[in-house]
């Protein structure tokens, strides 16, 4: 790349993290053009063809799509609002890169964010959600806005499954350094880094086969993560195929491993690394993932942390169980236990009489059920009090 061309990349970079995004398109295109006329011709690719294919040739996506560089990813979306903060904060889209896989993802930024390290939530949609939907639906950049933090939503594609469900129950994305895992966590990084985010202060959710996924992540990346809020999903590994999937859906995991609390491959990860705390929320009345895969959940949790210390170890009968009914009167049973540094290590919400769907959620947001309690409220509330 000659002087000029550097110059001309550093004024795009420059440009887009200040948001003017017109401006960086413009100077991305005037380097291109300088490139072009020095015999490097521009071809034109598809975004996610593009992201994935980073040659010493220049890689090109329309304007409004990320425009890929020489290997450099510049995050150019016309729908991403300008730098200059607003009272609600801001919801920009974007495009992250790892290992041969891309998925686009949308990111809550509080306003008055600047000079501050605050924290991150990482959200994992459900079958058929996006973004937006999960966004509208848990009321989570409400909280974001008056509480000060991040939140991350990556979007699943719907090349990578039909559905758009996490692939938590396939072989090679259930284990570190492999699929959609590494890529969650390689874009948690990046998220982190570009921001300035609180490092201890990294926590992740989701919905259904976003809640497996992100149980998947938390056990794989447990230095990265402080704590997961899983919600009508599956324990991590519990399925190895689309048939054993659909086995689990329906009843849980059955025999030895369910026992044991260690279901199918486990993600390696570093060995010094305690259980990460988790907070589940589970229908009883649940259709779609049998409320036992909630409890299977908190099992592979307090397994894990029996395992990383043998003296310590979890006896039937020793958890905390209190029941309650929420302002709309759901009634619930809330079971907690403790680690070994006396926090909360696993709470377990069973909701009596609720299906499929997130616990006090907004009705502009599909699979949701007003009748709460509130998941958004208590899972914030389980994160931040991680670090009391």
């Amino acid at each position: 790349m000659n002087d000029t061309l550097q110059e001309l990349m550093r004024a795009a970079t420059r440009l887009t993290h200040a948001g003017r995004l017109n401006e960086a398109t413009q100077a991305i295109q005037r380097a291109l053009g300088g490139a072009a006329g020095a015999g490097a011709a521009p071809r034109a690719t598809n975004a996610h063809a593009g992201a994935t294919d980073l040659g010493a040739s220049w890689n090109v996506a329309p304007t409004t799509q990320p425009l890929v560089l020489d290997g450099c990813v510049f995050e150019v979306d016309a729908r991403a609002p300008a730098a200059n903060e607003s009272g609600t904060g801001q919801f920009s889209s974007g495009t992250h890169t790892h290992a041969g896989l891309t998925r686009r993802y949308k990111l809550y930024t509080p306003p008055g964010h600047v000079g501050r390290q605050l924290p991150l939530v990482v959200m994992l949609h459900g079958c058929t959600q996006d973004p937006d939907d999960f966004a509208a639906g848990t009321g989570m950049n409400e909280h974001a806005r008056t509480q000060g933090f991040f939140v991350l939503y990556p979007e699943q594609s719907q090349n990578a499954n039909p559905s758009r469900c996490w692939n938590w129950f396939k072989h090679n994305h259930q284990r570190r350094g492999s699929g959609e895992p590494a890529l969650l966590a390689s874009l948690t990084q990046a998220v982190m880094k570009q921001h300035g985010m609180d490092a201890r202060r990294i926590f992740i959710a989701g919905l259904s086969a976003g809640g497996a996924m992100a149980a998947l992540v938390a056990a794989a990346y447990p230095e990265i993560f402080a704590a997961v809020g899983v919600h009508s999903g599956l324990p991590g590994g519990a399925a190895q195929n689309v048939a054993e999937a659909l086995a689990v859906m329906k009843s849980g995991v059955a025999g030895a491993q369910a026992q044991a609390g260690r279901f199918g491959t486990a993600p390696t990860a570093p060995t010094q690394q305690q259980a990460t705390p988790t907070i589940v929320f589970h229908g009883d009345q649940d259709q779609t993932v049998h409320p036992r895969n909630g409890e299977q959940v908190i099992a592979a949790v307090l397994a894990s942390a029996a395992g990383a210390d043998a003296s310590h170890t979890f006896p039937a009968g020793t958890a905390r169980v209190e029941h309650g009914v929420s302002a709309q009167g759901r009634r619930y049973t809330r079971s907690t236990q403790l680690g070994d540094k006396g926090n909360i290590l696993t709470e377990h919400w069973l909701l009596h009489g609720a299906g499929h769907a997130w616990s006090g959620g907004q009705a502009n947001g599909s699979y949701t059920d007003a009748k709460g309690p509130d998941a958004t409220h208590e899972m914030l509330r389980f994160f931040f009090g991680q670090l009391d």
